[in-house]
C-alpha cells in the first residue's frame, strides 16, 4: 500500500492468517470496510496469495451485462429473469416514457448505479399506473422478489420492523417491474448498519429564487469541506436544487455523523444569513435557500444517484462535476440523456475508495 503523510510502513513476516470480511479492494490495495472475523488455525501464511474472482464486479467497471429481453407470448418481456408485465404502459406523458423504457433505462444504468444502492436500506416511490395517477412511498417489503432482501432494523423504542434492500441488478429490475421510479438510500450500508458512509446536503429553494444563488449554495457548503480537508461530490437532485456529497469511512455513530451536518449548515447560516435558513417550515424562507441536513439520521434516506424523479419530464439525479456546475440545472438531465452520459468519463471516479474521516473539528 501507499503511505499516508506522516506515515511508515514497517513490514513484518506474517505468521497468523486471520480471516476478514470487507466491502472491496482499494485502487492502493486496502481493504474498504472491513472487520475482523478470527483466527484461521488450518491455513499457512505461505499458502496465502490475493484471490481474484473471475467473474469480480468491481463500481464503474464493465463487468454488469445486460441480458437483451425476451419476449413472452402475453406481450410481457424477460429481463434479468424478471417477468415485465404491460411494457407499452405510459408512465410519463411528456417525453413519452413507457414502463419498459423505465425498466430498460435501470438496467442501463446498474452498472454505475448500484454501487449506490446496493446494500443500502431502500425506501422507494412506486408510480404503477404512471405520474399522472396515485404515486406512493414504501418503506417496508411486501412479498418477496428476486434480489430483493428483507432486513430487521431496530428503532430507538426497541421495537423492530423489517426493511428491504436489494442486492443486484435483479433486485433493480424487480422493483422497476413493480412500478418503482424513485430510489431513496439510507446513508449506511446493511454490513454498517450503524456506521454510516455517505453524508448528504440538500438545497432546496424558496420559490422563484435565482438558479444562480443555488449555485453558489452548493459552492459555499464545497467550500466550508474543502477547509475541513474534506472533498465533496456534486449532483442534480432532479427537482428544484442540488445536493451535495459527502463521502466518509464508515467510523463514527449516526449521532455524530448528523451533528457535524447540522454544525455545517449552522456554520452557513451564521455565516450568510440573508442566504441559508436551517428551518424546515416554508414561511421561514422567504428569499433564501434550506440547507436540508436532516436527511443525514438514522432512518432519513435521500435520492439515489441515477434515480428518476416521479415528477413531469422524467428527469434524474444524475453525478456530475464541480466544473458543470454553471451549465447543468438541478432538474436539467432526463432519462435520455443520462443513458448518453453514463458512456462518458465518471464524474464521480473514486468517490467509493476515498479514507476520509469524521475528525473533531
Amino acid at each position: 500500500p501507499k503511505t499516508r503523510s506522516n506515515e511508515k510502513i514497517t513490514w513484518l513476516e506474517p505468521e497468523l492468517v486471520a480471516e476478514i470480511k470487507f466491502a472491496e479492494w482499494t485502487e492502493d490495495n486496502l481493504l474498504r470496510q472491513a472487520s475482523f472475523k478470527g483466527l484461521r488455525q488450518d491455513k499457512d501464511p505461505r499458502d496465502i496469495k490475493k484471490e481474484k474472482a473471475d467473474d469480480e464486479i468491481q463500481p464503474q467497471s464493465s463487468a454488469i451485462e445486460v441480458e437483451e429481453p425476451m419476449k413472452a407470448n402475453d406481450n410481457s418481456v424477460i429481463i434479468e429473469g424478471i417477468t415485465i408485465s404491460n411494457p407499452d404502459k405510459l408512465i410519463f406523458a411528456d417525453p413519452e416514457v413507457t414502463k419498459g423504457d423505465v425498466v430498460r433505462y435501470y438496467a442501463k444504468v446498474a452498472e454505475r448505479m448500484l454501487p449506490y444502492v446496493s446494500h443500502r436500506v431502500l425506501s422507494i416511490v412506486r408510480c404503477p399506473q404512471g405520474i399522472s395517477q396515485t404515486c406512493f412511498y414504501k418503506k417496508h417489503p411486501g412479498p418477496g422478489s428476486k434480489g430483493i432482501v428483507t432486513i430487521p432494523v431496530s428503532s430507538s423504542d426497541g421495537e423492530t420492523e423489517d426493511y428491504f434492500y436489494i442486492e443486484n441488478i435483479a433486485g433493480l429490475i424487480a422493483e422497476a417491474q413493480m412500478g418503482t421510479l424513485e430510489f431513496h438510500t439510507w446513508g449506511s450500508r446493511v454490513d454498517e448498519l450503524e456506521k454510516p458512509d455517505m453524508m448528504v446536503f440538500d438545497l432546496d429553494p424558496d420559490e422563484g429564487l435565482d438558479l444562480d444563488r443555488v449555485r453558489q449554495g452548493a459552492r459555499d457548503i464545497k467550500s466550508i469541506l474543502t477547509e475541513l480537508s474534506l472533498n465533496s461530490y456534486l449532483k442534480t437532485s432532479g427537482g428544484k436544487g442540488y445536493h451535495v456529497v459527502l463521502p466518509l469511512e464508515p467510523t463514527v455513530s449516526w449521532d455524530t455523523f448528523y451533528d457535524f451536518a447540522k454544525g455545517v449548515t449552522e456554520v452557513m447560516v451564521n455565516k450568510w444569513p440573508d442566504r441559508y435558513t436551517s428551518n424546515v417550515r416554508k414561511a421561514k424562507r422567504a428569499g433564501k435557500i434550506f440547507v436540508d441536513w436532516m436527511r443525514n439520521g438514522r432512518g432519513a434516506t435521500s435520492i439515489a444517484p441515477y434515480s428518476i424523479r416521479a415528477r413531469k419530464g422524467a428527469s434524474v439525479s444524475m453525478p456530475i462535476s464541480w466544473d458543470e456546475l454553471d451549465t447543468v440545472a438541478p432538474d436539467g438531465i432526463k432519462m435520455k440523456d443520462a443513458l448518453q452520459r453514463i458512456s462518458r468519463n465518471d464524474p464521480w471516479k473514486g468517490i467509493l475508495q476515498n479514507d476520509q474521516l469524521l475528525k473533531s473539528y
